[in-house]
């Protein structure tokens, strides 16, 4: 943590330095303002912790927390505080301060795949000092954890995760893109647990095959504490000592780390029907050995379910390839992507991948960009293009050069914020985690009645009470009702993510499924934010190339957007400029130049007003005898023009602007330049509305009458025009006020104070574009508006299968621990019904989200 007494922009404002560390700046009267860098503090709620702690130290003059870039500046006086103890008000808040001591590692944990095991992890690392945070990613089997590298070191972490019961098979730094999955080849389902599974179900058949169809020769084999002991029983003990190891081990570590979980319960159920059996002659060894196979069977069930959920991140990983062809010396060499450096020339020939963001500087080719962008048509890139990561070059050579490194390119920031994801809880997430801390509890107290009652109650024996109560301990750990919401959110994200809409978190996705208003932004998203010229139309026997000819020289000097516009299109048309002399811009009018010795001028109707012409009568070209097809829909009397009433209105009002090309004596033409409409805005906005939007509203700078010409050809239902930003931010608010939910879809920069005011802020055109990637809720990675209603199908979708899995997992427990104490729902049942078929169902149904699809990708 430093201090300096000046800032390097000279403004007098709190800065970070280079390195990221927090700074402090004087400013007036003895009161210094301190820039901290707080990443965790991403969210309202978040940032009113931090202001209310740090509020409470004496001398703070004020505080301002700045979600958007994770950035707390505080004014205070230097008399009464300090930074060291604003950073200590910010810890007690919660939150961490970047760069002070502490450092983040991720640790692939692949065994830790429920809500119980995450719990049993939390709690051991609870237990080591100088842990700043620990989060648990159960979907990705990884834990991030936050930790003072002065208090604790990464060995101590590891065996706090390992004391756990949980085998940490890598490490990697908080930016990197490790998946946490084994290094091992070995299926599932022949690995040490399953195996030993499988041996524990063998006795278990023949434990089966002894006790009921050859019951003659199920003779005692011994007694225990003076209850006999048969062949079945004897197997059913082999059975329970195979299949049962991994269960009594995570129960072992679960009591270690006072976590009621299903690992502890499993445990004392199995313990509990052996101690009944052995102890009191209950003979409750099938009980057990069922126990402790079919649980097992569910452990690896969910395990398989879980890793299918995860390979759906996998392979946005594997994406990109792990080796490149980089030309050093004058000679090729093929290196690991990790040792590419920045201003590398990486060699990509046809049917390869991309290995890194760069630049092209050789070459031609047409390259898909599907993986980032989800664009499903090749883009042509040649040289000065910007290609990324993960991409592949379809046909052609290129050399590129790399101008990122391989964990900040466009692909590695895609998978972290992907995983990142997961941290920002739903609130149906939310809900569900508070309710599953009652749930057990209950649930294990319930049995506890249930066991104790039955006899009298039910007029059952005490072994069928037994029987009960284990049942019902089975049923009481809420794994399935845990797991089924960030299970579809990670599927939904995953698989936004490969059709190149990148959703920074459930919460967002949540939102976006219960949006009623979709606001755009006009440039850049309803329209292609690029002038065009859109007619070109010949007056008084000039060519249409002729009117292009001196408006090319005319404006080739000029930086205006409709000057770079009219160039652009008469270079397409391959015609050549005049010989121009005396250039001279007209301010807030045009342009005049000398083309070939003659004055010429370009600008405004109201130029040439000046200059003398009659607008009113200018005769049209005609083409063979004809008059030209444009200058036909606006000439009624022969081939005269009204350009002041009929012509220049008439193409204002599709929202384009008029330049008139000409000279002191003669008008030669007209030429329109309009903003060109993004050709899927009006069926993107059509489908909008078919999936149930209510109100797609246009809001934008321009004038009314442009506004009102994109908005007519799009088909919004409402437009408001000439708005300033903070203009734009008071007509979400009002959105938002009449609304349950409203998206604002902008270009992620110019926008941003509309984005951030909306419930969900929509960024276009994100691949590559760093500030869109941070700052927007949800990032269109191309400028294609037809991902709009495809994001919010999904969303939609997502929240559908998210209330399925919730309400039928909870359903079925609550159905079958009801039924319990009525004999119908036997152990195997809640076992293979109540945990495994549950886990497994909600995440199969949460997998059909990687089904829906854009509608230009369907079939």
């Amino acid at each position: 943590m430093t201090e300096s007494d000046g800032c390097s922009d000279g403004n007098g404002c709190g800065c970070s330095n280079p390195d990221g560390h927090p700074t402090a700046t004087d400013s007036h009267d003895g009161v210094h303002v301190a820039q901290l860098s707080v990443p965790e503090m991403d969210c309202p709620s978040c940032a009113g912790k931090v202001e209310t702690s740090v509020r409470e130290l004496a001398g703070i003059v004020a505080v301002d927390p700045q979600v958007a870039t994770g950035r707390l500046t505080v004014e205070y006086d230097e008399a009464e505080t300090d930074m060291d103890a604003i950073a200590a008000r910010v810890d007690a808040a919660g939150y961490t301060v970047a760069d002070d001591g502490s450092e983040t590692l991720q640790f692939g944990v692949p065994e830790m795949d429920c809500a119980s095991c995450a719990g049993k992890v939390e709690s051991a690392l609870g237990g080591v000092d100088g842990i700043r945070s620990v989060e648990t990613r159960p979907t990705t089997g990884t834990v991030v954890v936050t930790y003072d590298r002065n208090a604790t070191t990464e060995g101590d972490i590891v065996a706090a995760i390992e004391s756990a019961g949980y085998e940490v098979t890598e490490t990697t730094g908080e930016d990197d893109t490790g998946t946490g999955q084994p290094d091992e080849d070995g299926s599932l389902w022949t690995s040490s647990r399953a195996l030993k599974t499988w041996v524990s179900g063998v006795f278990v058949a023949f434990g089966l095959l002894f006790e009921f169809l050859l019951s003659g020769a199920n003779s005692q084999v011994g007694s225990v504490f003076g209850s006999p002991l048969h062949v079945a029983d004897m197997l059913f003990l082999i059975a329970v000592a195979t299949g049962g190891q991994e269960i009594l081990r995570g129960g072992y570590y679960s009591l270690r780390n006072r976590n009621l979980d299903i690992d502890l319960l499993m445990s004392i159920a199995i313990l509990g029907a052996l101690t009944a059996s052995l102890a009191f002659g209950e003979a409750l060894y099938f009980e057990a050995a069922t126990l402790a196979f079919l649980f097992s069977v569910a452990e690896l069930l969910e395990r398989y379910s879980m890793d299918r959920a995860r390979n759906s991140l996998a392979e946005l990983m594997d994406l990109s390839p792990d080796e490149a062809t980089v030309k050093r010396d004058g000679a090729e060499e093929v290196v690991p992507v990790d040792d590419v450096q920045i201003g590398d020339i990486v060699v990509v020939r046809p049917g390869e991948k991309i290995p890194m963001d760069g630049e092209v500087v050789d070459g031609t080719s047409a390259v898909n960009q599907a993986p980032i962008t989800g664009e499903s048509v090749p883009v042509d890139k040649t040289e000065g293009d910007e290609v990324y990561a993960g991409t592949i070059n379809e046909e052609g050579y290129l050399e590129v050069q790399v101008t990122a490194a391989v964990s900040d390119n466009t692909l590695s920031r895609i998978v972290q914020m992907v995983e990142d994801a997961q941290s920002n809880k739903t609130e149906r997430e939310q809900f569900v985690e508070r309710f599953s801390a009652y749930y057990t509890p209950v649930v294990v107290a319930f049995a506890v009645l249930v066991t104790l009652s039955s006899p009298a109650g039910f007029g059952v024996a005490w072994s069928t009470a037994v029987v009960y109560g284990l049942t019902l301990l089975v049923l009481a750990c809420p794994c399935a009702f845990v797991i089924s919401t960030p299970v579809s959110v990670v599927s939904g994200i995953t698989s936004a993510a490969k059709n190149g809409v990148l959703i920074k978190g459930g919460n967002h996705l949540e939102a976006m499924g219960a949006v009623d208003v979709v606001a755009f932004d006009k440039t850049g998203t309803l329209t292609k934010g690029e002038l065009t010229v859109t007619d070109v139309i010949p007056l008084n026997g000039n060519t249409e190339a002729e009117v292009l000819q001196c408006a090319r020289g005319l404006e080739q000097r000029s930086e205006h957007p409709i000057g770079e516009a009219i160039v652009a299109r008469a270079g397409a048309a391959d015609v050549e400029s005049a010989e121009i002399d005396d250039f001279e811009s007209i301010t807030g009018k045009g342009v005049r130049a000398d083309l070939d010795g003659t004055p010429h001028y370009a600008g405004k109707p109201g130029l040439f007003e000046e200059i003398g012409f009659d607008l009113s009568h200018v005769h049209a070209t005609t083409d063979g005898g004809g008059v030209t097809k444009t200058a036909q829909q606006l000439c009624e009397r022969n081939n005269c023009l009204d350009l002041l009433d009929d012509a220049v209105p008439e193409l204002q009002a599709e929202g384009k602007t008029v330049v008139i090309v000409g000279t002191e004596d003669e008008i030669e033409g007209i030429i329109a330049v309009a903003d060109e409409v993004r050709p899927e805005a009006k069926a993107a906005i059509s489908r909008l509305r078919e999936l149930g939007i209510e109100r797609t509203v246009m809001l934008t700078g321009d004038n009314e009458r442009t506004a009102g010409a994109i908005a007519r050809e799009v088909g919004v239902d409402d437009y408001k025009a000439e708005l300033l930003p903070d203009e734009k931010v008071a007509a979400i608010d009002d959105l938002v006020e009449e609304y349950d939910g409203v998206a604002m879809v902008g270009d992620g920069i110019n926008d941003a104070p509309a984005l951030a005011s909306a419930t969900v802020g929509v960024a276009m055109g994100a691949a590559g574009t760093d500030t869109a990637l941070e700052t927007a809720d949800i990032a269109l990675m191309s400028d294609d508006l037809s991902k709009l209603p495809y994001l919010y199908e999904l969303a939609n979708d997502a929240n559908g299968v998210i209330r399925q899995n919730i309400w039928a997992s909870l359903a079925v427990k609550a159905g079958l621990a009801l039924a319990v104490p009525f004999g119908v729902v036997p152990i195997w049942v809640a076992v293979l019904a109540g945990d495994a078929g549950m886990t497994t169902a909600v995440t199969g149904n949460a997998m059909r989200l990687s089904r829906v699809r854009p509608e230009s990708d369907d079939g």
